[in-house]
């Protein structure tokens, strides 16, 4: 198979590194408008199979003609591409995958072109990071072995492993996506009704090995699909784990409009976007991916399974690759779409058609090919007295 990755960024690199371990992937072609970066870092790898090849994702002969030169494309671009990158690859007949957008509804349209890609014989798969990604497959499979589910709650978040004040947090993807789940509204299911809450409210403990009692709170984007996967469950919420006490201060500034996208404010007569200014000066606090960090990650799927109460639940605690220098995130993240992206392209996965992750991604397979990567997701099951009916 031939593999076109958009974007030499964090993850791109890491999908590159992960498919050329795959005897069956012919060629991996690595698309970004900084040919010479890609270059220097395909160096690295010590392989003939890796090309890179100059992407302006902007323009969309670009994005078509790079995306071409492969069986199935990882859209690792920033996740404003995301539509565009997917009608591109239906309209050049290649499979594609992407690392999520659901705030803005990115993923929602996506999820239309299901006709058109079943026309074009090609599968579409969104959301294929942690979370979204990650936590759906899980969702999905642990809902997979019960008659009915009742419950789904997912917690996730990637945390330095020697935090720092104030923040005790290091960037590990962009921070305009970070403002984006800290400011958009985050969907859940409560008591069977949907609903929307504030990003950065609903904060709760929560103890890992190793770690101690962190925090968890809601943040946009994170249920993705799943609640239109699964409309009728009791409860259904995301929150992201972070040390204690980092909600407070993100909701300071997010209360201030400093992560207003559209909040601008006069400056020695120009015009300044506070959110950029901001952002510029988190960057020189927070270091993009220089030191250990963790993912962590909690799945807990509840429900009925032959008249019993059932509960699965999936955990993950993986650290940075200092041997290789790739981190936690990257990891995770980037293993998880390279994975599904083999599925589809040695035929694990064969339906036709834009899909949800949860829906299609073989859970178990999933789990054994992380284990493979040294992401070992652990899962746990147990069961209470059985429920009677009147």
């Amino acid at each position: 198979m031939k593999v076109v990755v958009l974007g030499a960024g964090l993850m791109g690199k890491e999908v590159a590194r992960d498919l050329i371990k795959n005897s069956n992937v012919e060629r991996v072609f690595l698309g970004d408008i900084d040919v010479k970066t890609a270059q220097d870092f395909v160096d690295t790898l010590n392989t003939d199979r890796v090309e890179v090849v100059e992407l302006h994702a902007e323009s969309d002969d670009s994005l078509t003609s790079v995306i071409s030169k492969g069986n199935v494309v990882v859209n690792a671009l920033f996740y404003s591409f995301n539509e565009r990158v997917a009608r591109a690859a239906i309209e050049a007949g290649v499979h594609s995958v992407d690392l999520g957008g659901h705030i803005g509804g990115v993923t929602e349209k996506i999820l239309k072109f299901d006709e058109e890609a079943q026309a074009k014989g090609v599968t579409i798969i969104p959301d294929l990071g942690v979370a979204p990604g990650m936590v759906n497959i899980l969702a999905g499979y642990g809902a997979s072995k019960l008659d009915e589910v009742e419950s789904i709650k997912l917690f996730v978040g990637g945390i330095p492993t020697d935090p720092k004040p104030p923040l005790h947090y290091t960037r590990v993807f962009s921070l305009d996506g970070v403002f984006d789940h800290y400011t958009e509204p985050s969907k859940m299911i409560q008591k069977g009704k949907l609903e929307e809450v504030p990003s950065l409210t609903g904060v709760e403990p929560i103890y890992f090995d190793g770690f101690g009692v962190l925090e968890a709170f809601y943040t946009s984007g994170g249920i993705s699909t799943l609640y239109k996967t699964f409309p009728n469950v009791r409860t259904l919420e995301y929150k992201t784990i972070r040390y204690k006490g980092h909600a407070e201060k993100f909701k300071l500034l997010a209360d201030l409009g400093f992560l207003d996208s559209s909040n601008k404010v006069e400056v020695d007569s120009m015009e300044v976007p506070v959110r950029a200014v901001v952002r510029e000066a988190l960057k020189k606090k927070l270091e993009l991916g220089t030191k250990p960090d963790a993912v962590l990650l909690r799945v807990i799927v509840a429900g009925e399974k032959a008249q019993q109460q059932v509960t699965y639940e999936y955990e993950m605690v993986v650290r940075k690759d200092m041997t290789i220098n790739e981190t936690a995130m990257a990891r995770a993240t980037a293993n998880t779409i390279s994975v599904v992206a083999q599925m589809i392209g040695e035929g694990s996965i064969t339906n036709r058609g834009v899909f949800a992750p949860e829906a299609i991604v073989p859970g178990d397979t999933y789990i054994k090919e992380m284990a493979k990567r040294g992401v070992v997701i652990k899962e746990t099951s147990h069961k209470s007295s059985m429920i009677v009916k009147w």
